[in-house]
């Protein structure tokens, strides 16, 4: 069940409302926490853990990886890794890009003042 599809969306969702969300256990959850370090799902006073959204996210490219695709558990870690420092050279392009376009935008309005 996407995330985006749910009209109630909460902040955070048990361990078993999650565990539901993938048809996987609750210790499956607990599992690819202590191995994947993306999950970081907070806990409350009671030692309860509340996923959040990313959290989520990151459960639902896990499970991809490792139950839709087949990988081993270390294929999938390499996977997201590769993944994150994508997600962080594209931020940089886009940053880079960003100060292009103001570099332009003054170049116009310096050629438009000279014209």
């Amino acid at each position: 069940m996407p995330l985006s599809e749910n009209k109630d969306l909460k902040l955070y969702y048990s361990i078993s409302e999650v565990a539901k969300m993938f048809n996987v256990s609750e210790t499956l959850l607990r599992f690819w926490e202590k191995q994947f370090p993306q999950i970081k799902p907070r806990k409350s006073g009671r030692n309860i853990r509340q996923y959040s959204r990313d959290d989520i996210e990151q459960v639902r490219l896990i499970y991809n990886l490792v139950k839709v695709r087949g990988l081993k558990l270390a294929a999938a870690r390499d996977a997201l890794n590769k993944n994150h420092s994508g997600e962080q050279q594209t931020t940089e392009v886009i940053e880079k890009l960003k100060n292009i376009r103001i570099e332009l935008v003054n170049l116009k309005h310096s050629l438009d003042q000279f014209l």
